[in-house]
């Protein structure tokens, strides 16, 4: 497949473009955790051992712009704001599901 661009990126293939959007470290866990239902910041932080705050903001910023999550923020005192997937979003799903599924077998082969 020749390269192309994508939002002012150039990429080499849709491999490279997937990763670019919910590769790293925290996006798919951000993604996984919610899978079944919208969270608040808080209850995604307290799910992710070891993420920072400067980190899980950048990530679901990320993760918002590339409307993979939406941001709802409820008028009240004190603030609320829950993340939920979009449709975009719930279509990774899978794909995290098959890599799960593959990492329990690659652990398994060296847990034996």
């Amino acid at each position: 497949m020749p390269e192309f661009n994508f939002k002012g990126k150039k990429y080499n293939n849709p491999v490279e473009l997937s990763l670019d959007i919910i590769g790293g470290k925290w996006k798919m866990p951000i993604i996984w955790r919610l899978k079944d239902d919208s969270r608040r910041y808080g209850e995604l932080k307290r799910s992710l051992s070891g993420v920072t705050h400067k980190m899980l903001t950048q990530q679901l910023r990320e993760l918002e712009e590339a409307e993979i999550i939406s941001r709802k923020v409820y008028s009240e005192i004190p603030p609320k704001v829950e993340y939920s997937l979009t449709l975009l979003g719930k279509s990774v799903i899978p794909v995290i599901d098959l890599l799960r599924e593959w990492g329990e077998e690659y652990r398994s082969v060296f847990t034996k």
